[in-house]
Protein backbone atom coordinates (compact mmCIF):
# COMPACT_ATOMS: atom_id res chain seq x y z
CA UNK A 1 0.00 0.00 0.00
CA UNK A 2 1.21 3.10 -0.62
CA UNK A 3 0.79 6.07 2.40
CA UNK A 4 -1.86 7.79 1.08
CA UNK A 5 -3.57 4.45 1.73
CA UNK A 6 -2.22 4.15 4.73
CA UNK A 7 -2.90 7.62 6.52
CA UNK A 8 -6.63 6.94 4.40
CA UNK A 9 -6.78 4.58 7.34
CA UNK A 10 -5.28 6.40 9.92
CA UNK A 11 -8.11 8.92 8.99
CA UNK A 12 -10.63 6.52 9.54
CA UNK A 13 -9.12 5.58 12.94
CA UNK A 14 -9.40 9.57 13.83
CA UNK A 15 -13.38 9.39 12.49
CA UNK A 16 -13.73 6.60 14.94
CA UNK A 17 -11.94 8.87 17.98
CA UNK A 18 -14.02 12.19 17.16
CA UNK A 19 -17.74 9.98 16.91
CA UNK A 20 -16.54 8.76 20.44
CA UNK A 21 -15.74 12.49 21.69
CA UNK A 22 -11.92 11.96 21.74
CA UNK A 23 -9.44 14.21 19.97
CA UNK A 24 -9.70 12.97 16.32
CA UNK A 25 -6.30 11.69 15.92
CA UNK A 26 -5.61 8.12 14.62
CA UNK A 27 -2.19 6.05 14.16
CA UNK A 28 -1.26 2.67 12.56
CA UNK A 29 2.32 0.96 12.67
CA UNK A 30 2.97 -0.93 9.66
CA UNK A 31 5.78 -3.40 9.32
CA UNK A 32 8.03 -1.66 7.12
CA UNK A 33 9.15 -4.90 5.33
CA UNK A 34 6.01 -6.72 4.60
CA UNK A 35 3.22 -4.04 5.15
CA UNK A 36 1.36 -5.69 7.57
CA UNK A 37 0.02 -2.96 10.13
CA UNK A 38 0.72 -4.51 13.84
CA UNK A 39 -1.08 -1.86 15.55
CA UNK A 40 -3.87 0.54 15.19
CA UNK A 41 -5.59 3.08 17.42
CA UNK A 42 -7.22 6.04 18.15
CA UNK A 43 -6.63 9.28 20.82
CA UNK A 44 -7.45 7.52 23.98
CA UNK A 45 -6.88 9.91 26.82
CA UNK A 46 -10.83 11.21 27.98
CA UNK A 47 -12.34 7.72 27.98
CA UNK A 48 -9.23 6.08 30.17
CA UNK A 49 -8.90 9.25 31.68
CA UNK A 50 -4.93 9.19 31.24
CA UNK A 51 -3.17 12.36 29.19
CA UNK A 52 -0.67 9.49 28.26
CA UNK A 53 -3.28 7.69 26.12
CA UNK A 54 -2.53 9.66 23.24
CA UNK A 55 -2.86 7.68 20.00
CA UNK A 56 0.82 6.93 19.20
CA UNK A 57 1.36 5.70 22.47
CA UNK A 58 -1.25 3.39 22.58
CA UNK A 59 -0.20 2.38 18.97
CA UNK A 60 3.65 1.49 19.93
CA UNK A 61 2.16 -0.37 23.59
CA UNK A 62 0.38 -2.66 20.93
CA UNK A 63 2.77 -3.50 18.56
CA UNK A 64 5.46 -3.96 21.34
CA UNK A 65 2.94 -6.47 22.79
CA UNK A 66 2.36 -8.26 19.56
CA UNK A 67 6.20 -8.10 18.35
CA UNK A 68 7.16 -9.21 22.00
CA UNK A 69 9.93 -6.45 21.78
CA UNK A 70 10.56 -2.86 23.52
CA UNK A 71 12.01 -1.88 19.94
CA UNK A 72 10.01 -1.15 16.54
CA UNK A 73 13.10 -1.10 14.32
CA UNK A 74 11.36 -1.94 10.91
CA UNK A 75 8.61 0.03 11.05
CA UNK A 76 6.63 3.12 9.93
CA UNK A 77 4.13 4.70 11.71
CA UNK A 78 1.35 6.87 10.31
CA UNK A 79 -0.15 9.45 12.09
CA UNK A 80 -3.48 12.30 11.06
CA UNK A 81 -1.23 14.92 13.19
CA UNK A 82 1.95 15.64 14.05
CA UNK A 83 2.98 13.92 17.07
CA UNK A 84 3.94 15.95 20.49
CA UNK A 85 7.17 16.42 22.47
CA UNK A 86 5.77 13.12 24.41
CA UNK A 87 4.81 11.17 21.30
CA UNK A 88 8.02 12.16 19.66
CA UNK A 89 10.33 10.85 22.45
CA UNK A 90 8.29 7.51 22.50
CA UNK A 91 8.61 7.23 18.60
CA UNK A 92 13.01 7.71 19.40
CA UNK A 93 12.92 5.08 22.21
CA UNK A 94 11.19 2.72 20.30
CA UNK A 95 13.38 3.15 17.28
CA UNK A 96 10.51 3.47 14.65
CA UNK A 97 12.22 4.02 11.44
CA UNK A 98 9.72 6.42 9.26
CA UNK A 99 7.46 8.34 10.78
CA UNK A 100 4.61 10.03 8.14
CA UNK A 101 2.12 12.55 9.21
CA UNK A 102 -0.88 13.99 8.34
CA UNK A 103 -1.68 17.89 9.48
CA UNK A 104 1.20 19.86 10.99
CA UNK A 105 0.91 21.00 14.57
CA UNK A 106 2.03 24.57 15.30
CA UNK A 107 0.74 24.80 18.76
CA UNK A 108 1.69 21.21 19.93
CA UNK A 109 3.50 20.01 17.51
CA UNK A 110 7.15 18.51 18.31
CA UNK A 111 8.77 17.70 15.01
CA UNK A 112 8.64 20.33 12.11
CA UNK A 113 7.23 22.66 15.04
CA UNK A 114 7.80 23.63 18.43
CA UNK A 115 10.98 22.15 20.31
CA UNK A 116 11.67 19.70 16.74
CA UNK A 117 12.96 17.41 19.28
CA UNK A 118 14.83 14.96 16.47
CA UNK A 119 16.98 18.17 15.76
CA UNK A 120 18.12 18.42 19.43
CA UNK A 121 21.48 16.84 20.07
CA UNK A 122 20.25 14.94 23.15
CA UNK A 123 17.96 12.51 20.60
CA UNK A 124 19.69 9.18 19.92
CA UNK A 125 17.13 7.84 17.42
CA UNK A 126 15.89 9.98 14.68
CA UNK A 127 13.56 8.21 12.13
CA UNK A 128 12.98 9.39 8.64
CA UNK A 129 10.47 11.82 8.54
CA UNK A 130 7.11 12.59 6.02
CA UNK A 131 4.69 15.22 6.69
CA UNK A 132 1.95 16.75 4.69
CA UNK A 133 0.06 13.34 4.07
CA UNK A 134 -3.31 14.11 2.93
CA UNK A 135 -2.92 17.22 4.86
CA UNK A 136 -5.91 19.18 4.71
CA UNK A 137 -8.44 16.07 5.47
CA UNK A 138 -6.63 15.63 8.90
CA UNK A 139 -6.62 19.07 9.85
CA UNK A 140 -10.30 19.48 8.64
CA UNK A 141 -11.33 16.95 11.12
CA UNK A 142 -9.37 18.56 13.63
CA UNK A 143 -11.42 21.83 12.97
CA UNK A 144 -14.60 20.15 12.98
CA UNK A 145 -14.04 18.95 16.18
CA UNK A 146 -12.75 21.49 17.91
CA UNK A 147 -15.59 24.11 16.24
CA UNK A 148 -18.24 21.81 17.57
CA UNK A 149 -16.61 22.04 20.81
CA UNK A 150 -17.11 25.86 21.27
CA UNK A 151 -20.38 25.72 19.63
Amino acid sequence: MTPEQYMRQALELARQAFAADEVPVGCLIVDSQSGEILSATHNLSEHTEDATAHAEIKAIQSACRKLQTNRLRKTDMYVTLEPCTMCAAAISFARIENLYFGAADAKGGAVTNGVRFYNQPTCHHRPHVCGGILEEECAQLLKDFFKAKRA
